[in-house]
């Protein structure tokens, strides 16, 4: 069975940097892409926020460069995904879904997080045209417009609150009559004036144009079933992310948010397993912010192979 030193889960930002560095130190790591290399950043359109780009750059074009980047270096990547591992004992072994396996002596896990969505038709394919999974990502783009936000818990708090900057409205759509989230955060939402709640609702249809994406919403009042159409610029879910752990088969301490535990990271609770990126933080989920931890995950994972040498 084929043995690497350095084997990543995950080709984001995250991945992408740990890649870099490991391979610069000569560890020739191997990333499993998955089924959507370069994770949720493919699914954006301009990013502005990321240093070094100060006209700004097409998620999906970010992701390549920081690709060939590692490659340059002797990163080897394979567009499979894992589907469990076993971090019983070293080498860890590395099941994949056509049922190849191999051996990791140490393993740095980058698969990201999911945004959740809401199920109903045309959401996923007008990311980019209106429909938004990141305010901090997207929200600049919405200046003076009239934006509305799925949700009741904190996530959706935060997304109106960040929205306000920019948007001349921010209405907020909750299912109940009542939030979830936070009293401090319920609090500052209900003191800006430029956020509005409009309870009891559901979205039940989004209503765009080719040309200029998402125009408004068919929105559903939960209590009497009325339907009525609602005009917007966009729409951004902020119902929360679901963290991709599902094939550590629970070997791997996660928070209570289901996220990998980052209080030691980018160390996990078994040694030689790291973990970076969005996987481990729930709070900012920024492309920046994951490529530091990916940095960090590296330099971590090489120190543990010389400090464990065969």
């Amino acid at each position: 069975m084929e043995k690497r030193d350095i084997v990543i889960i995950g080709s984001g930002p995250a991945g992408h940097t740990a890649a870099l560095y490991t391979s610069r130190a000569s560890l020739k790591p191997l990333v499993f892409e998955g089924h959507e290399p370069g994770g949720q950043l493919t699914t954006t359109t301009e990013v502005e926020n990321f240093p070094g780009f100060p006209e700004g750059i097409q998620g999906p074009e970010l992701m390549e460069r920081m690709k060939k980047q590692a490659q340059r270096f002797g990163t080897e990547y394979v567009q499979t995904t894992v589907t469990s591992v076993d971090l019983s004992k070293r080498p860890f072994k590395v099941v994949c879904e056509n049922n190849t396996e191999l051996l990791a002596n140490t393993l740095i896990i980058s698969s990201g997080a999911s945004a959740k969505y809401l199920g109903i038709p045309n959401e996923k394919e007008l990311i980019g045209r209106g429909v938004s999974a990141c305010a901090t990502c997207d929200g600049f783009f919405f200046k003076d417009r009239v934006v509305h936000v799925v949700g009741g818990g904190d996530t959706a708090m935060e997304e109106a609150n960040f929205l306000s900057k920019f948007a001349s409205k921010v209405f907020i759509l909750h299912r109940r009559d009542t939030l979830r989230a936070s009293k401090p955060m319920q609090e500052r939402v209900f003191a800006n004036p430029k956020i509005e709640m409009v309870w009891n609702s559901q979205v039940e249809e989004i209503l765009f144009d080719e040309v200029k994406g998402v125009t408004g919403l068919r929105v559903k009042n939960t209590q009497n079933d009325q339907v009525e159409e609602r005009a917007t610029d966009g729409l951004f879910l902020g119902i929360g992310h679901t963290p991709n752990v599902g094939f550590l088969n629970g070997q791997i301490t996660l928070d209570d948010k289901g996220f990998i535990d980052g209080s030691t990271a980018p160390q996990t609770n078994v040694p030689g397993v790291f973990a970076c990126g969005d996987v481990m933080d729930h709070e900012f989920q920024q492309a920046i912010t994951a490529a530091g931890t990916g940095c960090q995950a590296a330099m971590k994972a090489e120190k543990f192979l010389d400090d464990h040498k065969e």
